[in-house]
């Protein structure tokens, strides 16, 4: 069976970014047709200055939005990233056979570099790495695919040449992954500025939409989206970025086409309306199961001890394989012996 792996950080609040880029894609599909696994990614909010205290807020509510959009733990394996120690044995090993070159091409880390250093600032040695890290989470499990958007299309390219270059120097180790991409709404766009991701980061700002948000908040933001100068409503991502968000959240929540939907409204006002109506309405039966969840704590880190436990007993078998192929002495009994039968 095909093996998917796919990792959430938690940063910020999740937004409706995350959940009809992602999240409701693995619920509705990719826990149903392959062995899945879903990742809070907690090492990686480790890269830029945070509060202890709100990152493992913000881990147990990502599990707890996971399992509130439709996740199921009998289907699926949900677990946290530092709960399973293979991550961090890999990705040394795997820093071992990548290039300070590499590193330092990654779009993300350059963007977020430069605006560091516009501000006077520098950054943490693990964002320049934290790539590395990333393939690790994706080869420790022997992932076949790993649905991403384009912003994280690059990752995964590294992680292909990793994995190749690793099996090429020490012998077969790693199934080499590929990314897949939603074809609908795989990329939604801040409400404010139409050019730019639905980031958690900026989980406070009004172009942003909160999986918790309440609906009348909700409303409230679409209806104050930024659209365009134009007057009449048109699908055209180039050109009119605002009212093509717009469209394309609609028809993510609604089912339609965003250029069939262009067609049907005469102005902005209604077009708001209906996609802040359409927005309340996906986010209704996430927003009641969450309070549910919230309301059984025991379950959820239940669910997340269990795939923990699921997680390790299928990363180490490859993370083991990878230290005896890269050239480490086996630890324990079985290799006392061998140095004792060594040859001089």
């Amino acid at each position: 069976m095909t093996r998917v792996f796919s990792g959430i950080k938690p940063t910020g609040h999740l937004t409706l970014g995350n959940y009809l880029g992602a999240m409701r894609q693995w619920a509705a599909v990719d826990q149903h047709r392959a062995e899945a696994l879903f990742c809070i990614v907690d090492l990686h909010a480790l890269t830029v200055d945070h509060d202890p205290a709100r990152v493992r807020r913000l881990s147990r509510q990502a599990a707890t939005l996971l399992l509130a959009a439709g996740l199921d733990p009998r289907l699926c394996t949900v677990f946290v990233q530092s709960h399973v120690d293979e991550h961090a044995r890999l990705s040394y090993l795997l820093e071992c056979v990548a290039t300070d070159g590499e590193m330092r091409r990654m779009i993300q880390y350059k963007e977020k570099a430069a605006r560091e250093q516009r501000r006077g600032g520098s950054v943490r040695l693990s964002l320049l790495t934290y790539p590395v890290l990333m393939a690790a989470d994706i080869l420790a499990y022997g992932a076949d695919e790993v649905p991403v958007g384009d912003d994280q299309a690059q990752h995964v390219e590294l992680t292909r040449d990793l994995a190749v270059r690793f099996n090429q120097r020490y012998g077969h180790t790693f199934v080499v992954p590929r990314a897949t991409h939603p074809t609908v709404a795989a990329r939604v766009m801040n409400l404010q500025d139409p050019t730019a991701k639905m980031g958690k980061s900026d989980d406070t700002g009004p172009g942003i939409v909160s999986l918790l948000d309440e609906p009348e908040t909700v409303r409230k933001k679409v209806v104050r989206a930024v659209t365009d100068s134009g007057r009449d409503v048109v699908y055209d991502r180039e050109s009119r970025p605002g009212v093509a968000n717009l469209l394309e959240i609609l028809a993510a929540c609604s089912g339609g086409n965003p250029e069939t939907l262009g067609g049907v409204y005469e102005s902005y006002g209604a077009l708001k309306r209906d996609t802040a109506e359409a927005v309340v309405e996906v986010l209704r039966p996430v927003q009641e199961r969450h309070k549910e969840l919230c309301a059984d704590p025991g379950y959820v880190e239940g669910v997340l001890r269990d795939g923990a436990e699921r997680a390790r007993a299928m990363s180490r078998p490859t993370v083991d394989a990878a230290y005896r192929a890269i050239g480490l002495l086996p630890a324990g009994a079985d290799s006392g012996a061998s140095m004792l039968n060594a040859v001089p």
